[in-house]
């Protein structure tokens, strides 16, 4: 049942009416009061919907308190809300207190219904018992590993790729957030189209429009064709987008738009186009932290946040290296015509002795490095330790306190982030755009870095 809040009349008529003609049982309410009235008494809510305003204050104080109190006695029910587009600080508010996902007014009858049904997909009663059944076999073979930490992500992965839920892939660099991503793609409606991968930390705010929503020729200077944007080429499918952290504070705007209205326009093209694409982001960054400084949009975080799955470190799943040697092993093996080499349980141990701060990507690039240099028929804990110590550090001279003699890294990799900006801003003597252009960011991603770390 879905239970819609609202003390207009009309609107509670053509929402019932428009819920009722898409299979589902509705109940209305036309304020707080009746409203707990029915939260306590009935069982069956799958979801709520419900306007901020009761009366004729528009401040939204009437529903942030009844959405304390529902939340207070049934938390486990995804309420959306439903405001002007005037006041997103408001629905804002509302997501810090525990709504699922906001609306604005006047609505799109296929978005509500679309935020709707997956309100209810993800409704945990409803899908307690799915939960407990999940098989994670064959969910997505390319993604090795047996650890419970592992299994639970899959299972989350099953869970939420059916629905259209914005979701955001947190976890340090070398984890496999595209994998993931790519594993929703692929257990998702929408498998059979297109999976657009953008690394926005490789686009500047003066191109983002053109690279993400495409433009006509003559839209601006240069623009000698047309161009189609990376929307249109994932409409119907998942557009990825890694590293939402380093997003220019003025590409985030656009951003919100089209995962708020799900409409976008073309440069130089005034006709306005709508985007049937499933959201995926990636980033590395704290983004909570990100809010906190100003320096990521609090409401473009709760639209990409609906969902979210953090992966854990290779050090948090050590237990999963003996797979992933192996699996990198035999892809080694098959992309250069030659037979797989073994290796012995003390070159396994080693290596689960490791930090790893590059995760599963250094394990990766280990396990090769150690093959090309291996003399014997299995790769030992010596091949191991004579290839790690050629591991790349950054070349800085402050990092003695980063490493061991050995070379083996040392500290997090917030100190080692620090210290390879450090020591790019004393070769290019300040010069900001050519430390930006050796490091592979943007010039705003590198400001950013520069003030968090107080550089």
């Amino acid at each position: 049942m879905i239970l819609i809040i609202d003390d207009d009349r009309s609107i509670r008529v053509s929402l019932t009416l428009m819920l009722e003609r898409n299979g589902y049982n509705v109940a209305s309410a036309d304020g707080p009061a009746s409203a707990m009235q029915i939260v306590r008494t009935q069982d069956d809510i799958e979801a709520i919907l419900m306007d901020m305003n009761f009366t004729l204050a528009t401040d939204g104080a009437e529903g942030i308190t009844l959405l304390k109190q529902i939340k207070l006695l049934k938390a486990e029910i995804p309420v959306i809300l439903m405001t002007a587009w005037g006041s997103i600080d408001l629905a804002v508010q509302g997501m810090r207190f525990g709504a699922f996902d906001f609306i604005t007014k006047p609505w799109d009858n296929a978005i509500l219904l679309e935020r709707i049904e997956t309100a209810v997909k993800l409704h945990p009663i409803k899908n307690t018992q799915e939960k407990k059944t999940a098989s994670t076999d064959s969910i997505a073979p390319y993604i090795i590993g047996q650890s419970k930490e592992l299994k639970d992500i899959l299972t989350t992965i099953k869970r939420v790729a059916q629905t259209n839920a914005p979701i955001l892939i947190t976890g340090e660099s070398g984890t496999g957030k595209e994998l993931i991503a790519q594993a929703i793609h692929d257990n998702s409606k929408r498998s059979d189209k297109a999976f657009v991968k953008v690394n926005l930390g490789g686009i500047s705010a003066s191109l983002f429009e053109s690279e993400m929503f495409g433009h006509k020729a003559g839209s601006f200077t240069d623009a000698k064709s047309d161009r189609t944007g990376r929307f249109a080429l994932a409409e119907g499918g998942t557009i990825f987008l890694d590293e939402i952290g380093e997003l220019e504070l003025a590409s985030q705007v656009k951003l919100l738009r089209v995962l708020q209205d799900q409409t976008y326009e073309v440069l130089g093209d005034s006709k306005t186009r709508r985007a049937d694409v499933r959201i995926v982001c990636a980033t590395n960054a704290n983004l909570q932290q990100m809010v906190a400084d100003k320096t990521f949009r609090e409401d473009l975080f709760y639209r990409i946040n609906i969902m979210s799955v953090h992966l854990p470190a290779l050090r948090e799943r050590k237990e999963d290296i003996p797979l992933l040697v192996e699996y990198f092993i035999n892809r080694f093996s098959e992309a250069n015509g030659v037979e797989p080499i073994g290796y012995t349980a003390s070159g396994i141990k080693y290596l689960q002795t490791l930090n790893f701060p590059g995760n599963i990507r250094e394990l990766k690039n280990l396990v090769e490095r150690t093959i090309l240099m291996c003399q014997g028929e299995k790769l030992t804990d010596d091949d191991f330790k004579a290839a790690y110590s050629l591991t790349p550090t950054p070349s800085t001279a402050n990092t003695s306190s980063l490493t061991t003699s050995d070379a083996t890294p040392m500290g997090t990799l917030e100190d080692i982030e620090k210290a390879t900006i450090e020591a790019t801003i004393k070769k290019h003597q300040g010069n900001l755009s050519l430390v930006a252009k050796e490091l592979g960011i943007s010039r705003g991603a590198l400001y950013r870095k520069i003030e968090k770390h107080g550089l």
